[in-house]
């Protein structure tokens, strides 16, 4: 990997365009290196998780309103979308568009941390909507995802949008875009000018992850999927976008980031190096935010162990800056607290989550968040005598970049009614590499069939798993297959301006 520094330049400076990110991360896009066998497998895996909570979420409001959205634009050759039947397609980026929601509605697909906040299998909706719509073969499409995944992964090491209260989706933008042109082979050029265009349109606030939380959290990548979509056929067109648009005087870092004077690091693959980010990133068992994935193992843990809940006095969940602040008390959110809170609030409300998880000793993506659930006295009661509080050590964890010693947990101090206390802590998930149950290609299929039993059939369930395993081997005809359909999906008939 090499470490390249970033900084706003003036216009005078008349910054090469071979010195700046956005072409150096084209580079890495057109840089035809092999894919890694061990990524070629991690990609098929995540295509199968990303299937998975689509699945799940297919007959939700926000999934359901953009895939009739979707359906105002069919389109030839064109793409699918995830529930209807596979003989109908749709103008790529609002296929894109439709699949990217059902892919986030839950919050239940993968993720990576560092600087930022990501979800780098927002990547895949967009590179495959392409890829269907362009007649790609497997092999491509594993490149395009693979990198995709790279570039965000490697942005998010780099660049912390958060602490300026920028929405993370701004990092998948121009990986997207990258992705893409990797998979389509387009020279650097082109792609150079795509991943700018797609950053300076997918730059937005993170208000849309602040106090009611509403749908549009699951719309926002989809959103930056599409934008990467259109970026890319622009800059095929021979059009140009803002340059630089990290470094400009008036760019993303001057204004966006920390400032004229800051300095980013953001590590890239050099010349003929693999692009393995993929592998760093880790998927989630539970449906919630990921830095509540390993709190949720060990409330149910603690759940078992505690005869009587309501003996509780008090519990203080001690954790890193990022789970205090932002689905913790920190958050400063009344909302967190609220029984008739929306689903998108509770699933970015610890306090919430470790209560019902710890009554349940399990965790369900539909019925722990349901109205009546959330609304149980007891419930209520337990779920308002939970804090958090920053913990340095377990910030100083979170950040690091040592496999062995990062974590995304926490340390529980539980204290009782009688004055006794009982306190435990886990660093990672279970499911996570380092966890007690890492998730492998058994549990990705499990999980698949899970969250989709009762929606799709059997030999739907099959057809898919049996395409998304052979994913190296699939001709254009098996890509553009590569979706599933639900039968009797229904049509709200709802109407906008489409």
């Amino acid at each position: 990997m090499i470490d390249h520094e970033v900084r706003t330049h003036k216009s005078s400076e008349n910054l090469a365009r071979e010195d700046q990110l956005a072409w150096k991360i084209a580079e890495v896009a057109s840089d035809p290196t092999p894919v890694d066998s061990e990524v070629t497998e991690m990609v098929i895996n995540r295509v199968i998780d990303n299937a998975a909570v689509a699945a799940a979420s297919v007959r939700r409001s926000a999934p359901l309103h953009a895939r009739e959205q979707a359906q105002t634009h069919p389109y030839s050759p064109g793409a699918t979308v995830f529930g209807l039947p596979l003989g109908e397609h749709f103008s790529p980026e609002w296929a894109a568009w439709a699949n990217g929601v059902a892919v986030r509605e839950l919050d239940f697909h993968d993720t990576f941390l560092a600087a930022e906040y990501s979800h780098p299998g927002d990547n895949i909706p967009p590179v495959l909507a392409v890829a269907q719509h362009k007649g790609i073969s497997g092999k491509d499409l594993i490149n395009g995802i693979a990198t995709g995944y790279e570039i965000q992964v490697d942005l998010v090491k780099g660049m912390c949008l958060h602490e300026h209260k920028i929405d993370h989706v701004a990092h998948l933008g121009p990986s997207a875009a990258a992705g893409i042109g990797a998979m389509l082979g387009l020279d650097t050029e082109i792609t150079f000018q795509a991943i700018q265009q797609a950053l300076h349109v997918t730059t937005a606030t993170r208000q849309s992850r602040k106090g009611e939380i509403s749908s549009w959290k699951a719309h926002a990548p989809a959103f930056a999927g599409k934008m990467a979509v259109e970026s890319v056929d622009r800059a095929m067109r021979g059009e140009g976008a803002p340059n630089p648009i990290y470094e400009g005087e008036d760019g993303f870092i001057a204004w966006i980031l920390s400032g004229p004077e800051a300095r980013y690091t953001v590590p890239l693959p050099g010349a003929g190096e693999a692009k393995r980010a993929i592998l760093d990133t880790y998927t989630k068992e539970h449906s919630a935010e990921y830095q509540a994935q390993a709190l949720i193992d060990l409330a149910r843990k603690l759940g078992g162990e505690i005869e009587d809940l309501s003996k509780i006095k008090r519990i203080v969940i001690h954790t890193s800056h990022h789970t205090h602040n932002v689905i913790g008390t920190g958050a400063n959110d009344p909302q967190k607290m609220d029984p008739k809170a929306s689903r998108e609030t509770l699933d970015h409300s610890i306090m919430y989550i470790f209560a019902v998880a710890m009554e349940d000793q399990g965790w369900h993506h539909e019925h722990s968040y349901a109205p009546e659930r959330a609304g149980r006295p007891e419930t209520v009661e337990l779920w308002h005598k939970i804090e958090t509080t920053e913990d340095k050590e377990w910030t100083r964890r979170y950040h690091s970049t040592d496999p062995n010693e990062k974590a995304f947990g926490g340390r529980v101090e539980i204290e009782f009614d009688d004055g006794s206390t009982l306190v435990d802590e886990i660093a990672v998930a279970d499911a996570h590499p380092f966890g007690a149950r890492p998730f492998a290609r058994a549990n990705y299929i499990e999980k698949f069939k899970t969250l989709s039993e009762g929606i799709l059939t059997g030999a739907e369930q099959t057809r898919f798993i049996d395409l998304a395993e052979n994913l190296e081997n699939l001709d254009a005809k098996g890509v553009a297959e590569l979706s599933f359909t639900v039968d009797g999906l229904e049509h709200t008939g709802s109407k906008g301006i489409f």
